[in-house]
């Protein structure tokens, strides 16, 4: 089957491939965006998780057929151009990076919440980061980036 999806505002093709293929399969061997991370394949772990249609989605429990002629926006689609989005460059200031394999799933929830919440209490915080889990850190550093990407997007309205 071929598969025509927007990524990022760019219309794209993946050619050969099967309905029941997953989104994250897709996004990562088919379109070549490995920022999307494949960790647990079942939904549990959220570091494959990406806009859908503006709405967070893990990508792995996405099939590919599900996708035809949508809208998908990866952790690469946040920034613009070499200009990180404030909350991926919050996420590089605070330090809450490490091995780097939850951070995409982590900034794409931190973005879709300061979206909806745009300063949200350190309760809304950890619910909105409740389906991503990280084996690196105690999580107070990626709490200070969602904090920190608040009061910068603040700044600048």
């Amino acid at each position: 089957m071929r598969v025509n999806v927007t990524v990022n505002g760019e219309r794209r093709q993946a050619d050969d491939v099967w309905e029941g293929e997953s989104l994250l399969y897709v996004l990562r061997e088919r379109l070549g965006l490995p920022g999307s991370k494949n960790a647990c394949e079942q939904g549990e772990c959220g570091s494959c998780t990406v806009y859908l249609d503006e709405v967070p989605v893990c990508a792995c429990l996405v099939a590919a057929g599900q996708v035809r002629d949508r809208e998908v926006r990866t952790v690469e689609g946040l920034a613009d151009g070499d200009r990180l989005d404030p909350v991926q460059q919050s996420f590089v200031d605070a330090g809450a990076v490490q091995c780097g394999f939850c951070t995409p799933g982590l900034v794409v929830a931190a973005h879709d919440l300061l979206e909806r919440v745009p300063e949200p209490a350190d309760a809304e915080i950890r619910e909105a980061l409740a389906g991503n889990l990280c084996r690196c850190t105690g999580y107070e550093k990626i709490l200070d980036a969602v904090k920190l990407a608040a009061d910068r997007r603040a700044a600048t309205r």
